[in-house]
């Protein structure tokens, strides 16, 4: 019973491959490209999945152990060592600058200053823009792929279409032997771009849903960040 079921599969790829053989060069590095970006895309879209998860879940893990301490303006320098985190990044360097304008208030004798949380608050909004930067990371080069693959698909249809009807008035005859390998490439590089652009249509927005859902994360741990930064402030 297994024949029928893969007797048409089979011949539908041998004749994809019998296709690509009698296309013209043009189509050829055409498909061809478009498969290295199929294969390049599908890379870029997993590894990026998998990003995004694990700095997802160290940032909760990180804002979960924060939440747990009673003072952050108190707390060891472990806790400003985990760059790699986003969170902990936007921690590190909302310390640094609190610290370094509270030391610098100190030197010049000036007290019941709100310059250690105004520097603080913008050392995380640098830090903010920082990470948004990180997470979109990649998602451009996405965006190209989704965007141009169709466009270089229908390069090859055009060039395609336009050697099968040269092949017709060079030897002034309309038969389908002459039509048939411009055609045919021509039909392959469609099949081609659409088959690069779909998934990764539908690639770059799980990614962009889940990269947007991450800087509004931030955004909100930021604001925690600085309103415990306003409580213990003296």
């Amino acid at each position: 019973m297994p024949a029928p079921l893969t007797a048409p599969l089979f011949l539908a790829s041998a004749n994809i491959i019998e296709i690509f053989e009698r296309t013209g060069m043009v189509d050829k590095v055409i498909v061809l490209g478009l498969a290295l970006f199929s294969l390049v895309a599908w890379t870029v879209m997993i590894a990026k999945h998998y990003e995004l998860k694990r700095l997802r879940m160290l940032n909760h893990n990180f804002d979960a152990h924060l939440r747990d301490q009673k003072s952050l303006l108190s707390l060891p320098e472990s806790f400003k060592n985990k760059r790699s985190i986003p969170y902990a990044d936007l921690f590190a360097d909302a310390m640094e600058s609190y610290w370094r304008a509270a030391a610098i208030m100190k030197e010049q004798g000036i007290v019941n200053s709100r310059a250690p949380l105004e520097h603080a608050e913008n050392a995380i909004q640098r830090a903010i823009a920082r990470q948004t930067l990180r997470y979109e990371s990649s998602m451009i080069f996405l965006a190209s792929i989704v965007s141009g693959a169709p466009f270089i698909g229908l390069l090859g249809t055009v060039w395609g279409v336009m050697e099968a009807f040269s092949a017709v008035a060079n030897q002034q005859t309309a038969g389908i032997q002459q039509l048939a390998p411009g055609v045919s490439g021509a039909m392959l590089a469609t099949i081609a771009g659409l088959v690069v652009a779909i998934p990764s249509v539908f690639g770059y927005n799980l990614l962009l849903g889940n990269t947007r859902e991450m800087i509004t994360e931030i955004e909100n741990y930021a604001s925690s960040l600085a309103d415990r930064l306003e409580l213990e402030y003296k």
